[in-house]
């Protein structure tokens, strides 16, 4: 049983719920990486792994507190209305400055990354042969990944509810973007622009009265889509917690080496400089999706120039990146302290 709350614990925990939820929207980036690096990644799991048959019978039963406390309800429930909360707000001021300012925005996620490299490997006192091996695996996974072509938009009800069980694998595996592994296979623009848009636009249309909604099919087709996608996102993520679970009870400094590896790897994701490569037709004209975006596809890395100025703006923010990471360190051991 985890100890009761506090307050402050209360609102940070939102916070955290924030971030997760802000880097699990944007392609390279691992809302994982927020619960490694912020220290309730094992809580996060363990918590997960509680939702089982048990906690179902719980809930039949109509043992609602006991179902609660059996879960960690008070963490997951502050954690989830965090993401919820940030993928409406939060994620919205990302997307803006992505368009805006989008070389400052990878750089400062890149530093995030070199940082929690070095936060998670600096007490890390069990490299041997084993693990040594694990995280060399989990490397040449993390760059394989990284330079994937990504595959055609398909909306088939399957192939999105295995899209919700894959995707999720960034909230659960640090370094393992969930919003990147959606455009290698397709349907990051379907199921994370135009579906939670539609979702929005319903809500919105509801509040005021309006249900013209259920006569539109292409939006009820949507609607359709996103609860598949929702329900192959919490098969996954429950299945996937189980999987980790006993992994880091059996296995975890080969877990964590892979995992170190992996998050390695995953840099090339979020190098920031990169051109953004978009989906067009056969004529070479940009293909727009049905919010009038260009579709993106993959990145076109490349080094900077050393004398323009925007390229020392972008080490500046990489340094930043390392800064917030080593700033969480410092609150994790003066909260413990």
């Amino acid at each position: 049983m985890y100890e009761p709350r506090s307050i402050q614990d209360k609102f940070f925990l939102v916070i955290k719920g924030l971030c997760m939820g802000a880097a699990n929207k944007v392609p390279g980036v691992s809302g994982g990486i927020v619960a490694f690096v912020a220290g309730f990644y094992e809580e996060f799991i363990y918590s997960l792994q509680k939702v089982n048959g048990k906690a179902f019978k719980l809930l039949f039963n109509g043992r609602f507190k006991s179902f609660y406390r059996y879960i960690n309800g008070s963490f997951l429930s502050l954690l989830i209305f965090g993401m919820l909360v940030s993928y409406f707000s939060v994620s919205k001021i990302l997307d803006y400055f992505l368009e805006q300012k989008e070389l400052y925005v990878w750089a400062g996620f890149f530093g995030m990354i070199l940082g929690s490299i070095y936060y998670i490997s600096k007490d890390y006192e069990h490299w041997n042969r084993k693990t040594i091996i694990a995280g060399l695996i989990g490397l040449f996974v993390g760059i394989s990944i990284s330079f994937l072509s990504p595959a055609k938009e398909n909306d088939n009800l399957l192939f999105i509810f295995l899209c919700g069980m894959i995707s999720v694998s960034g909230m659960t595996l640090p370094g393992l973007s969930g919003s990147f592994i959606l455009i290698l296979l397709g349907n990051y623009v379907l199921l994370l622009v135009d579906s939670v848009n539609a979702l929005y636009d319903t809500c919105a249309e509801i509040l005021t009265g309006d249900f013209g909604f259920v006569k539109n099919q292409e939006r009820l087709d949507t609607l359709v889509i996103l609860a598949v996608f929702t329900t192959g996102s919490a098969a996954g993520l429950v299945s996937l917690s189980h999987l980790l679970s006993y992994v880091l009870k059996h296995y975890k400094h080969i877990t964590t080496a892979v995992i170190i590896g992996f998050i390695t790897g995953s840099l090339g994701t979020v190098w920031p400089w990169k051109r953004t490569i978009f989906k067009t037709d056969e004529q070479g004209v940009n293909i727009l999706d049905s919010n009038g975006k260009e579709i993106i596809v993959n990145y076109e890395r490349y080094f900077p120039k050393i004398d323009l100025a925007e390229t020392w703006w972008a080490i500046f923010f990489v340094l930043v990146g390392i800064g917030i990471l080593l700033g969480l360190d410092w609150y994790g051991k003066n909260r413990k302290s």
